[in-house]
């Protein structure tokens, strides 16, 4: 099972967490992921804010390269997901945005082929969850509280991935791999991770009123999909807790650092070291 695969600026920078633990779970799985050469930004939040057609040509042109692999493109950010998605079926759909955005891709030129999929959904649909019955190490006894963002299952889509306000797939994976999940209204709520740095006071109250929602459904974990989202629950938690004037002490997971768990792939394989609020007492547990 093959797959390109686009990291996006996040996976090798502050959230090579995800990426090794991704890469570590999908070699488990029999899942070849093949990173694309010479990919770019896809223009998450601030492109697509300022100019929609330089938007549409950064994701265009990461597009084209993994056209040319003839492979669907894996995207683990749900920000880059949501574009390149989102772009995707916009430039497939319209021969005349098309070739306006192939104009300016000089060398390049994409056709509209190529389909984008979250790994959540590679693990969900394609791989299936009868593969991952047989587990070395279930995470039964563990709490968690899955958090999908505001973005996974609301890209432009026919038809939707998920339910957008209340979708199920994180929460069956996680079940599969025996934790138990708690109730959490809050699992498509903004975590403000978009304005972090231009209003950070909202991103904060945002985030703080996830976090509270986790504990107080008794989770011992967020389990998000998003290294945005991730860098908002986990990485800013200390101002958070700070802000509210109470401690919180969640840990964040990324949900392939729980499945690499589950599969009984070492913890030093994993990222856990990487991570802000410390998963020691989630590692104890399991």
């Amino acid at each position: 099972m093959r797959y390109a695969y686009y990291p996006g600026c996040s996976l090798h920078a502050s959230a090579k967490e995800y990426d090794i633990s991704l890469r570590a779970v999908s070699e488990r799985l029999g899942i070849e992921l093949i990173e694309i050469d010479d990919w770019n930004c896809c223009g998450t939040v601030h492109a697509t804010s300022i100019d929609r057609m330089l938007a549409l040509g950064l994701a265009a042109r990461n597009l084209s390269i993994a056209e040319a692999s003839g492979l669907s493109l894996a995207i683990p950010c749900s920000g880059c997901y949501k574009n390149l998605r989102t772009a995707a079926e916009m430039l497939s759909e319209d021969a005349s945005l098309r070739a306006r955005i192939n104009a300016g891709l000089e060398t390049r030129s994409y056709q509209g082929s190529t389909t984008v999929k979250h790994p959540l959904y590679i693990i969900l649909e394609d791989v299936g969850l009868d593969s991952i019955s047989d587990l070395p190490r279930p995470l039964q006894g563990l709490k968690v509280a899955p958090y999908y963002g505001c973005v996974l299952t609301r890209p432009a889509a026919v038809p939707p991935v998920d339910d957008p306000e209340d979708p199920q797939g994180l929460d069956r994976l996680l079940e599969a791999l025996g934790a138990e999940v708690v109730p959490y209204p809050a699992k498509t709520k903004c975590c403000g991770g978009a304005v972090l740095l231009s209003h950070q006071d909202v991103a904060l109250d945002l985030t703080g009123e996830l976090l509270k929602q986790a504990r107080r459904a008794e989770a011992d974990c967020v389990v998000v999909v998003c290294p945005m989202c991730q860098l908002a629950l986990d990485g800013y938690q200390s101002k958070v807790e700070r802000r509210l004037g109470e401690r919180i002490d969640m840990p964040i997971l990324y949900f392939t650092q729980l499945m690499g768990l589950a599969l009984g792939i070492d913890e030093r394989r994993l990222g856990f070291g990487r991570l802000v609020v410390s998963p020691a007492k989630v590692l104890a547990r399991l």
